[in-house]
């Protein structure tokens, strides 16, 4: 295992971290898991003997299920690892139910709290946009439990750039916690966090971690154009993320993915892996897993080390479109880019 620093923080963070997504299985989450304790507490077993010390989780896996089995399947291990958990998505009807407002969030903070058996969480995300609570109010919300000691950071999840850098303006005031870490989609099918949020990531040190890094096992080398819906996927169950906007591509992109693994002695899931763990910006990739040799497979993605014209293999059949005013830049400003403009340039 290798460790990356988090953003403009001090956290070391494994390259690899563990998503516990499938564990609970209530509600619309029973199709893709339903990982109980002893199953988690395998898979902890696992993935601490490997490096990890990230687990992620989130207060709307299962309704709150997901977070109970982590707090009870890391009992007396949790000074091994960081707790990654996310609020914000709907909770329940109430009209203070959903959201970045200060009341929410306090609230479910504390909810989390009782329910992982620890006294704090290390990163805290906001899990999706709120655009009818002031971003003031989030971050001072935010600052109000770092410094109560109920959580170390604060972090994002599926931002636009413009709400992440609007989030970031005012946090340079005191009092206003700043987001150090943002959770994002980003795999070699969906490369549109090049656009504006891996930008971000180097120059304003909002560093990332990726969620769903396999597209939902669509990059797992078992769905191919002869079989798009393989037997006892998320897909066969129903499962309808992520977005697929040309199947082609696609298929083009799982051909070479899998004769790369086929080169390197591993499955195309890991050649995915080692891609994204070459990027810009990428702190960890968060994987999920229903077993334990799902995970020891994954795990060999760290030790894939692609050339420069595998890398270029790669970003030729998965090169996302120069959008406007990228396109215009590309041709005019190219002699003055930074670092960070130059992630989604050729």
């Amino acid at each position: 295992m290798h460790y990356n620093t988090l953003g403009r923080s001090g956290l070391k963070v494994s390259a690899l971290a563990m998503g516990t997504f499938t564990f609970g299985g209530e509600g619309p989450f029973a199709m893709v898991g339903s990982q109980g304790v002893a199953e988690a507490r395998d898979l902890f077993d696992c993935v601490i003997d490997h490096g990890v010390n990230l687990i992620d989780t989130a207060n709307m896996y299962s309704t709150g299920t997901a977070e109970e089995i982590v707090g009870e399947a890391l009992e007396g291990r949790r000074d091994k690892v960081l707790i990654s958990s996310k609020a914000r998505m709907p909770i329940d009807d109430g009209p203070n139910g959903e959201g970045a407002s200060r009341w929410h969030l306090i609230r479910e903070c504390e909810r989390s709290l009782k329910r992982l058996r620890t006294d704090h969480i290390d990163i805290y995300h906001i899990h999706e946009w709120d655009g009818q609570t002031p971003v003031e109010e989030t971050l001072e919300a935010l600052q109000m439990l770092i410094d109560q000691g109920k959580i170390r950071y604060a972090g994002c999840s599926n931002y636009t750039g413009w709400q992440v850098m609007k989030s970031l303006m005012p946090s340079d005031k005191p009092g206003r916690a700043r987001f150090v870490t943002q959770q994002i989609h980003y795999t070699l099918e969906a490369r549109e966090a090049e656009y504006e949020l891996l930008p971000i990531a180097v120059d304003q040190g909002v560093g990332a971690t990726v969620w769903s890094p396999l597209a939902a096992g669509l990059l797992s080398g078992k769905h191919t154009r002869d079989n798009p819906v393989a037997e006892g996927s998320r897909q066969a169950k129903g499962w309808t993320e992520p977005p697929i906007r040309d199947q082609e591509r696609l298929w083009k992109i799982v051909d070479v993915l899998n004769e790369l693994g086929e080169a390197h002695g591993v499955e195309a899931a890991q050649i995915a892996l080692a891609w994204l763990l070459t990027r810009p910006g990428v702190a960890s990739l968060v994987v999920g897993g229903s077993t334990v040799e799902q995970f020891e497979r994954n795990f060999r993605a760290l030790e894939v080390a692609l050339s420069a014209d595998e890398l270029a293999r790669l970003d030729q059949v998965s090169r996302p479109p120069l959008i406007y005013p990228l396109w215009h830049q590309e041709q005019f400003a190219k002699p003055r880019f930074s670092p960070a403009d130059g992630i989604v340039t050729r």
